[in-house]
């Protein structure tokens, strides 16, 4: 923020430091162990009064001397140099708190040097005690060295009470320093032998080369042990969170933990291997096999410790973006691009957006992330996003999966950014995509109102049915369309049928032969135990038969009806038309007729941040590329094999682990609730967008091919957060209701960052299951008056299910949406596939589009008119939004 960077696009992503900071920590971790290998063969070599032990040492010091001062001087110079231009204001804070640890440790590598160079040229030319003498004095401040330099860079993990006190002795002895520092120690001996290794295997004389190497894998083979006992206690001395980021919640460290453990006993195979008598070029063979290998195990320890202290530089103090904690706040509110010192786009305008999100892409991700480059490469972690995507993928991060830092910078800042990444570094065109439905004429069933003596009131409950056509790989809302209806006999006091009638229903044709599509509901069948007919739904239900009566209802239904979007021939039609008759049991005589739709689509917006291409023409489908995706996101996030077990034939019911909507299903009583969890989990990166957060997911965009919000609510601009609230309340209160049900660790998680619109505390958010606590319709129609609010009361939910919109009824046992139509399409609606296409029974009984008996039209189901409110106070009131 404060410092000019070193823009290295291909290169970046911390390439530099692997490159340089992994060598020289290798090298100079043998500068401490080998300076004791060196003193105590020295003194083999006196003890057993053996020449050629003497003349192998001088002649490893020689090696030592060019590796360990030489090269290791050029590489310590070029950490500096490389963490100065990519990490400045963290260099800048640990020279600032430890620079009398720095100088200290400066000085005792001055004496290393002079202690080092006097051993060499003076080997065999003073007495061996002082000789001696000055090989341990080496030793012993190259030890010192790693005593001073481990205790800073462990406090980079681990600063623990520096925090609060900012004590130099407090950071200095950190949580992590005494635990490293013995690993450290014992690796430097095991290093010691590797390097051993290198010069022994090219020992001219067999039997002394077969010695010293037998020698050298004891330095190798003894330190194991402690190596691995002091990372167990390295491991055990870090809070919880550095833990737990380690050990599973960032899926890069993961490889590096496995390799790090398995590589102990390999060595422990390679030195024993050493130790036997085998050809010379298989020993030379197995030397260098061990040194690589050291390499490696060096560098995945070190990924694994500055990748653990993530998402900072200095943990709890400096992010991995140069933010220092505190200043988020500041940078929110004004701005990245106003609070960086060195930009040149101080001011963000739509003519700059694009330089202005280069600028924001180098200060907020470059310290991390290359472009192209061999390590953290942005482009295929960002490949399948779409721009409202990487939107969300910024907005979320940092929130629940934390070895990413928060971005920090304002909202147009954030956009400014993702439009970067997706049009300039990936070159795509985002445009919107203003899809065209296609009208499908259709004319309403008749109605002679002098003559008729029933009235045949139809509905499906769900004023949208979002299915999921990704089976093969996972499910949550298979095909279950429904029909509801009730046949009301006509009179000065209507009656409601319930018996000695047949109400027998059929899809429009096109619909009625989906064996196509026979794997949307027959896998999902398969996933819940059933075997599914070609031609039926998950309860055995068809295309065409007879509703069933239910009394807790006083109508006829039917449900689970295995309804697609589908039709014969290709096209897409999310609006299906059913046919409905009602005939006399006993002769079947037709005694009324009406038609209606079952809504129904496939157009969920996962591709928006799991990529791929719409399954079904461009237009809708979950496609298998995204439905890939969104399991190996969740296999990386929460642990499990769903992909390859959906590979290979075993695809999962998304309920038969979190509790849903569909019965009969069982589910881990542990896990969050389906809704709850998809909800609290989206709202972390689609927080703050309002009513796009809706559309983003669900088929009520305006730009798609459903356009499931449809009715008088929109007419009157309403939207879905008018009585759905924005996400983040949607979603709090679905996890408190978890939390209330004793699952408050899981909760919590994901409510950490939502913050309500109504209310300061999430102890005040008023639990809600979802399907059954639903909003309110008297919230705003208080007393069935007009609304004086275009928002629902807060905490304020349907008690019971029979409460709910879709199951209520009046006082004379009239179902609510027999009249006013269904949720989301609400009389009047205007249908994208034909403006009227949803109010077929409104046009068919009275000649409007209005909710029946509106405008006092009470002749559709009475022969007199009326002047009592019989279903409900207002009714005989003027419709008011006429269209």
């Amino acid at each position: 923020m404060n410092y000019p960077v070193w823009e290295l696009y291909f290169s970046g992503g911390g390439f530099w430091m692997v490159i340089i900071a992994v060598v020289h920590v290798y090298v100079s971790h043998f500068a401490v162990g080998g300076g004791l290998f060196l003193v105590l063969t020295e003194m083999k070599a006196y003890r057993e009064n053996d020449s050629e032990i003497l003349a192998y040492t001088k002649s490893h010091s020689k090696f030592f001397l060019l590796l360990t001062m030489v090269f290791a001087g050029i590489t310590g110079v070029g950490i500096w140099f490389t963490i100065s231009l990519l990490s400045p204001t963290a260099t800048s804070t640990l020279v600032h708190i430890f620079v009398f640890g720095f100088a200290t440790e400066w000085v005792c590598f001055l004496v290393e040097i002079i202690a080092l160079f006097l051993y060499y040229y003076k080997f065999e030319k003073i007495s061996r005690a002082s000789h001696l003498k000055i090989g341990w004095l080496y030793f012993i401040f190259a030890w010192l060295s790693l005593f001073f330099i481990n205790a800073i860079i462990d406090f980079m993990l681990t600063p623990g009470d520096w925090l609060e006190t900012k004590s130099f002795w407090d950071g200095f002895f950190n949580p992590s320093m005494v635990p490293a520092l013995c690993f450290r120690t014992a690796l430097a001996l095991f290093l010691a032998g590797i390097f051993g290794f290198i010069t022994a295997v090219f020992i001219g004389k067999p039997e002394f080369r077969q010695k010293m190497i037998a020698y050298c894998s004891k330095w190798l083979i003894f330190p194991l042990p402690f190596m691995a006992l002091s990372a167990l206690w390295y491991l055990y001395v870090l809070p919880e969170n550095i833990k737990l980021m380690i050990l599973s919640h960032s899926p890069e460290i993961v490889p590096a933990v496995t390799l790090f453990s398995w590589l102990l006993p390999l060595f422990l195979a390679l030195g024993l291997l050493m130790r036997a008598r085998i050809p010379a070029r298989i020993q030379i063979t197995v030397a260098f096999t061990c040194l690589l290998a050291g390499l490696v195990y060096m560098g995945a320890f070190e990924w694994i410790r500055e990748a653990g202290r993530r998402p900072y530089l200095i943990y709890g103090h400096t992010y991995s973006t140069a933010v220092r904690v505190g200043e988020e706040d500041k940078i929110n509110q004004k701005g990245i691009l106003q609070t960086a010192k060195w930009v040149e786009n101080r001011n963000l305008t739509q003519a700059n957006t694009l330089e202005a999100g280069r600028e924001i892409f180098r200060i907020s991700c470059m310290g991390c992330h290359s472009i192209g480059g061999p390590i953290n490469d942005i482009l295929p972690l960002t490949k399948k996003l779409s721009l409202l995507g990487m939107q969300a993928q910024l907005n979320g991060q940092g929130k629940i999966l934390t070895y990413m830092p928060p971005f920090m910078g304002t909202k147009d800042e954030l956009h400014a950014l993702a439009r970067y990444i997706v049009s300039v570094l990936h070159v795509k065109t985002e445009q919107t995509l203003q899809l065209t439905p296609v009208e499908i004429p259709i004319t309403p069933p008749t109605f002679d109102e002098p003559t008729a003596q029933y009235v045949l009131l139809a509905w499906s409950d769900r004023g949208m049915h979002a299915m999921t056509d990704s089976d093969r790989y996972w499910s949550f809302q298979p095909p279950a369309s429904s029909i509801y209806a009730q046949l009301i006999r006509r009179g000065e006091t209507p009656e409601i049928v319930t018996g000695d009638v047949d109400l027998v229903y059929a899809v429009e044709k096109g619909h009625e032969n989906p064996s196509a599509y026979v794997d949307f509901w027959k896998v999902s069948g398969a996933l819940m135990g059933k075997v599914i007919p070609t031609d039926t739904g998950l309860t055995g239900n068809t295309l065409s038969g007879n509703l069933k009566f239910n009394e807790d209802l006083m109508a006829f239904s039917i449900d689970h009806l295995p309804v697609v979007p589908y039709k014969k021939g290709g096209s897409f039609n999310p609006y299906p038309l059913f046919q409905l008759e009602a005939r006399d049991s006993e002769n079947g005589k037709i005694l009324a007729q009406t038609a209606l739709v079952t809504p129904v689509s496939t157009e969920m917006g996962c591709r928006n941040c799991h990529g791929g291409p719409w399954r079904f023409d461009g237009k809708a489908g979950i496609g298998d590329d995204t439905a890939a995706d969104i399991l190996a996101v969740h296999d990386r996030i929460s642990k499990t094999d769903l992909l390859s077990a959906a590979r290979k034939g075993q695809p999962r019911l998304c309920q038969s682990c979190h509790a849903g909507n569909i019965t009969g299903i069982e589910s881990d009583p542990e896990r969050l609730s389906l809704s709850a969890s998809m909800h609290g989990f989206h709202a972390n990166y689609l927080s703050g967008m309002g009513d796009d957060a809706c559309s983003t997911c669900h088929t009520s965009s305006s730009h798609g091919m459903t356009r499931g919000f449809r009715g008088i609510h929109r007419e009157i601009e309403l939207t879905c957060t008018s009585c759905h609230l924005s996400i983040e309340d949607h979603a709090l209160s679905l996890l408190a209701a978890e939390k209330q049900a004793g699952k408050e660790r899981k909760a919590n998680v994901l409510m950490k960052h939502l913050t309500s619109q109504f209310v300061d505390a999430h102890s005040l958010v008023e639990p809600r299951t979802a399907w059954t606590n639903q909003p309110d319709c008297m919230n705003c129609h208080v007393d069935f008056e007009p609304p004086e609010t275009d928002q629902v009361e807060y905490n304020t939910w349907t008690d019971k299910a029979d409460q709910r919109f879709r199951h209520r009824t009046d006082d004379a046992g009239l179902m609510c949406m027999a009249c006013h139509g269904a949720a989301h399409a609400v009389y009047p609606t205007r249908n994208p596939y034909g403006e009227d296409r949803d109010n077929l029974q409104p046009l068919q009984y009275q000649g409007t589009p209005y909710p029946l008996g509106s405008d006092s039209g009470c002749r559709v189901c009475h022969t007199i008119d009326m002047e009592d409110e019989i279903h409900h106070p207002n009714m005989l009131g003027e419709f008011r939004n006429t269209r």
